[in-house]
């Protein structure tokens, strides 16, 4: 479960940020990525996570300037991009990593 709390905690964090309290549909500040770059697995989880996913897609490199504070460093993960896609996957053959699936 620390995992599951990884990628929520991640995305509510930006979520206040990038949102600034106002209802998501209403006011989104950022990009996303459409779901169907997600992989089907990732494409059936919630809501919330499917966005973090979309999200780390559309803005991984603003991702990998924040840590990730969920202890998943032992898995080799560098930063909060980590959580969603593995490092050595490139923008033309993305590689996700199912962690914050939970």
């Amino acid at each position: 479960m620390l995992a599951r709390g990884c990628g929520a905690a991640g995305a509510a964090a930006l979520g206040s940020y990038f949102w600034g309290g106002v209802g998501v549909e209403a006011r989104r500040a950022y990009a996303l990525a459409p779901e169907s770059a997600l992989p089907p697995d990732i494409q059936r989880a919630s809501p919330e996570i499917r966005e973090a996913y979309r999200f780390a897609v559309a803005n991984r490199d603003t991702l990998r300037y924040i840590p990730c504070f969920c202890g998943c460093g032992a898995e080799g993960h560098v930063s909060n991009a980590s959580c969603y896609l593995k490092d050595s996957s490139g923008p033309q053959r993305l590689e996700f990593d199912r962690m914050s699936l939970g």
